[in-house]
């Protein structure tokens, strides 16, 4: 009987570890933008492609 005792305390023990290590972290700002950073990649960030005046001009050959 008293290892159950012993197990349910030891076990109380790592979730309240769990517990604050989470709360820690929403805090921390760990949760805030999921998404962002990885379609940050892919803006072309290129100012060239986004003049209107950046288009080829065509040669005498077209």
């Amino acid at each position: 009987m008293s290892i159950i005792v012993l197990l349910l305390g030891i076990s109380l023990c790592i979730a309240l570890f769990f517990l604050v290590a989470f709360v820690w972290s929403v805090q921390g700002g760990q949760f805030d933008d999921q998404v962002t950073p990885a379609m940050r990649m892919l803006n072309d960030d290129d100012p060239k492609s986004k003049s209107p005046s950046s288009t080829p001009e065509k040669g005498p050959s077209e």
